[in-house]
């Protein structure tokens, strides 16, 4: 029952964190946003390490694994804000929803973890309805079959996000929640770091107002404590119940979307992204 409740905090955290980037990437670019959220973040997580004076004990495996973790989640979210930055807030939300396939599939086939039958229907809801969620059923008589903007990026977002969780999983029951968000917090930071100065990505704000910089430091402190809940319902849980829970996140994105954005999608879609919600909340019984 705790990692249940676990990946529901992360489900609110994320959804919040998604939908504030979502908005910003479209004002200043999807890097900005996401470097800085994530430099507040990491202050904010390593600052709770000290203060409750957390043990840094670290293993060879744990040495070798957190740098990958920080690989795949830069990537996974590189690539869910440009997303965001070209297409629909909503659409690529629920698009986003994979993600919780793949971390499922992964466990089931490499870390030896099983689902009920209502689970493996529900994980195949899921897929079903991020593809109806994902086609831009508006042109699609006048142009032609297409994807949504952003879908394409989102969809391989989705797949670094799934084997990310797994690794994550890995770490968190060797070293512990608290270590393994330090650890990966670092090294997204780094990382962020080297890209923008390989690719000469912007980390300008542009305005720099105080509202952006309130924004940015909420969605990090927002975004890493989703981030600690689900690490440690991966250290005592498992990562193919939690995870399709955690990702009942886009529930929450899609709401403020429509409710703020006033955005507007198709019935198609609509049925497509309550589709999704369903298969999250079957695997999750």
């Amino acid at each position: 029952m705790l990692s249940v409740l676990l990946g529901v905090c992360g489900m609110f955290g994320w959804g919040i964190y998604d939908f504030l980037g979502g908005v910003l990437a479209k004002r200043i670019g999807s890097f900005a946003p996401l470097f800085w959220s994530q430099v507040a973040g990491a202050a904010t997580i390593v600052l709770a390490a000290i203060a409750i004076r957390a043990s840094m004990d670290l293993s060879m495996q744990s040495l070798l694994l957190a740098p990958v973790a920080g690989v795949l989640y830069c990537g996974g979210y590189l690539l869910f804000f440009k997303g965001f930055e070209k297409g629909n807030v909503s659409v690529i939300a629920a698009t986003m929803n994979i993600w919780a396939v793949v971390t499922m599939a992964v466990a089931f086939l490499f870390m030896g973890q099983r689902l009920t039958a209502a689970q493996t229907i529900g994980a195949f809801t899921i897929i079903a309805g991020a593809t109806l969620a994902s086609i831009d059923w508006t042109k699609v008589r006048e142009q032609g079959f297409q994807l949504s903007l952003g879908v394409r990026e989102t969809l391989l977002g989705a797949l670094f996000f799934g084997v990310y969780w797994n690794v994550s999983e890995i770490l968190s029951e060797d070293v512990g929640w608290l270590t393994t968000t330090v650890l990966i917090k670092l090294g997204i930071v780094v990382i962020l770091l080297v890209f923008s100065m390989l690719t000469r990505q912007a980390r300008q704000t542009h305005d720099g107002s105080s509202r952006i910089t309130f924004v940015l430091v909420a969605m990090g402190v927002i975004e890493v404590c989703a981030v600690a809940a689900v690490n440690y319902g991966l250290a005592i849980g498992e990562a193919i119940l939690v995870s399709p829970i955690a990702s009942a996140l886009s529930v929450v994105t899609i709401v403020l979307a429509l409710v703020f954005l006033r955005e507007k999608i198709s019935a198609l879609q609509g049925l497509g992204m309550a589709m999704a919600v369903v298969g999250i909340i079957t695997t999750a019984l």
